[in-house]
């Protein structure tokens, strides 16, 4: 098989496939008596399952585990895979726990600000917290109080005491200070809860497209594996 039928068959062009075989992602590839290179459909298993590992893997570990592959060191290839998977679960369970946080305090219903802002004393009493707890959360991007012109004083109105609430089922549920950061800025930035909801969605519909690009990579790489046992 030439470079440039293996290439037609999956949309490549003949170069990337001498690309990839140099890159190790190929088995080692005979060459004719004219120096030019064949490949047999072992060698298109190979390319099938490298261009399925990458839909859920991303191009450099699915790189990494064909590499493995190919040279007989399967354990590291699994441990690649493994790594993959554990790296799922655990953005599955952080988007999870967001959404869950998120719900909690839409059906909370806590009581609204009403008035003048909160001062840092009295937010700190209204989520049980010590008041330089709020300070290192404005240190981190975590909170945006604005300052009384005549005082200097922190003032948290509404947004900023939604935010607070906010940060602290998040801190509860074991998030560091960056990730709380991150996820308000998300909320920020989508424009409230409904548009974060919207968020939240697309993220799932991710995790779940990656999980099936996974299965898929990982049942091209078994009939390659079935192949290499062959040969």
């Amino acid at each position: 098989m030439r470079p440039i039928d293996l290439a037609r068959e999956h949309g490549l062009s003949a170069q990337a496939i001498r690309n990839y075989d140099d890159a190790g992602i190929l088995p080692p590839t005979e060459r004719s008596v004219t120096g030019y290179r064949r490949y047999t459909p072992l060698h298109a298993q190979a390319l099938r399952t490298f261009l399925a590992l990458r839909g859920g893997h991303g191009h450099q570990q699915a790189m990494g585990i064909m590499r493995a592959t190919n040279r007989g060191d399967i354990e590291s290839a699994y441990r690649l895979i493994d790594a993959a998977h554990v790296e799922l679960f655990a953005e599955r369970n952080t988007r999870t726990e967001v959404a869950m946080a998120l719900g909690a305090l839409s059906t909370a219903t806590p009581t609204p600000v009403l008035g003048r802002s909160l001062t840092v004393g009295e937010l700190a009493r209204r989520l049980g917290v010590h008041p330089a707890t709020l300070r290192t959360w404005e240190t981190e991007g975590i909170l945006r109080p604005e300052r009384d012109r005549a005082t200097g004083y922190r003032e948290y109105g509404p947004d900023c005491v939604r935010d607070a609430e906010i940060a602290r089922q998040l801190r509860r549920g074991g998030y560091q200070l960056r990730q709380v950061a991150q996820f308000l800025e998300s909320l920020r930035a989508a424009g409230g809860s409904d548009a974060l909801r919207a968020f939240l969605d697309s993220w799932q519909d991710r995790l779940t497209t990656r999980s099936r690009n996974l299965l898929t990579g990982a049942a091209q790489l078994d009939a390659y594996l079935a192949l290499l046992d062959q040969n």
